[in-house]
């Protein structure tokens, strides 16, 4: 669903990845691993085409994306979570992820959106910035969740958020993965919450891929080494 092949990305002169070869299947959830810095934010801007790609590939169900502009790889199925979950502080909840429904159909929220984050239908009438850091992430997905999307790309969900709300959060992407068959990635530094949703893990270094297990044979305590600084 989405293969990424050997993709170079640079920040004028300098190079911040260096060759990054992976893939996410139909239905399932990867997660890149990494300590700040090391290359995961870039990754996630450069496959939403925040940022240019210097060289390499990147594909959607099969279609190019590499050179198109960010709305053009919405519509052919990537949405994007950014890390500080940049919602709309003074718009609604609802108005909020209304926003994601530019390339919609019916411009109607789906009811399972809801369904899967009941709190944000309670406060569906409250402001963004008025919810916590762990209700505005889960707006912040269901904005993203309304494009219909084939990737849904993560950047850092866990970030400043408490451990019982990320518990929440892991919930619900499984369960959205399970609804809908996609194909999720997420970046992240929890191991916990990786190994919550993650079927596969690869961990970054300095703009590398430098290791890559399965949820099942992941030596943690190798991962935690990677992570420590």
């Amino acid at each position: 669903m989405l293969e990424v092949k050997d993709l170079f990305v640079a920040y004028g002169q300098s190079e911040a990845l260096h060759g990054i070869t992976f893939e996410g299947r139909e239905n399932e959830t990867v997660a890149i691993m990494g300590r700040n810095g090391m290359g995961k934010t870039t990754l996630f801007k450069s496959l939403m085409g925040v940022m240019p790609v210097k060289s390499g590939h990147i594909t959607v169900a099969g279609q190019e994306v590499t050179r198109d502009e960010s709305f053009r790889r919405v519509a052919k199925g990537i949405a994007y979570v950014p890390q500080g979950r940049m919602i709309f502080p003074t718009l609604s909840v609802e108005e909020n992820i209304q926003t994601g429904l530019e390339n919609s159909r019916t411009r109607q929220i789906p009811d399972d959106i809801y369904a899967l984050f009941p709190v944000l239908w309670d406060m569906r009438r409250r402001k963004g910035g008025n919810l916590s850091g762990g209700q505005q992430q889960q707006l912040a997905i269901a904005r993203a969740l309304v494009t219909d999307p084939k990737v849904l790309l993560l950047d850092e969900p866990t970030e400043g958020i408490q451990p019982s709300i990320i518990k929440d959060i892991a919930k619900a992407l499984n369960e959205i993965r399970k609804l809908r068959k996609i194909t999720i990635v997420v970046s992240e530094q929890v191991l916990s919450f990786a190994m919550d949703v993650a079927d596969r893990l690869f961990v970054i270094e300095g703009g590398r891929l430098v290791h890559e297990t399965a949820r099942a044979d992941t030596d943690q305590d190798r991962v935690k080494a990677y992570l420590s600084v």
